[in-house]
């Protein structure tokens, strides 16, 4: 058997893989998702629908698709939505339309979503997709706290109710595949790297 042979039997690059990062907001995933698809080559971000406010910064279609409740209903209405939730109040799906997008450029996919997609993922699956779940949180919810603070954009009441929310959430780390505790921001940047590296070598079923 030659090595192209040998190449052909992992799954390697842009062949329907997705890795959905899901885990309580203020942990950094935005941020380690953008280092990481920024090191790592073959990599793409799917850019979710969401009715929430953009926050300072953020830019529509490239962090999130703004839309209203009603234009968010029309798209769950026309089936367009491989998974929606509702989280703190505010609507978040990722559209099917933008997965196929990105695999038909033979690109890997970065899925960030809250633990109640990523669960309905992990029920409905993909189709033609492969997908692996990674929980991605600070080592604490004592931490977390901290750097929602630090992020200055909600209230003492509204950090209280994450933190329940997280609470919560972490209940359903078992349904994940891996674990990143973004202690330190260069580190979990590798972890998550290690993982995408991890799935492109595994061996593809060829019968």
């Amino acid at each position: 058997m030659s090595s192209d042979d040998l190449t052909s039997l992992r799954r390697g690059t842009g062949r329907g893989l997705a890795f959905v990062v899901s885990g309580p907001s203020g942990a950094g995933k935005n941020t380690a998702i953008s280092a990481l698809i920024a090191r790592v080559p073959g990599l793409a971000y799917s850019v979710s629908h969401t009715t929430r406010t953009p926050r300072p910064g953020e830019r529509d279609g490239v962090d999130y698709y703004f839309v209203s409740e009603e234009e968010f209903a029309a798209i769950v209405a026309a089936g367009e939505f491989i998974e929606h939730a509702v989280y703190l109040g505010d609507r978040y799906g990722t559209s099917k339309a933008e997965i196929a997008r990105l695999t038909a450029r033979s690109l890997d996919v970065v899925l960030n979503v809250d633990v109640q997609g990523a669960i309905t993922l992990r029920r409905v699956g993909v189709p033609g997709v492969t997908l692996a779940f990674v929980f991605f949180a600070p080592p604490s919810l004592a931490q977390l706290g901290e750097r929602l603070r630090a992020r200055g954009s909600e209230s003492e009441a509204e950090i209280a109710e994450r933190l329940r929310v997280v609470a919560r959430e972490m209940k359903s780390v078992g349904i994940f595949d891996y674990l990143v505790l973004n202690g330190d921001l260069a580190t979990a940047v590798e972890e998550l790297r290690a993982i995408v590296m991890a799935e492109r070598l595994c061996v593809v079923d060829s019968a």
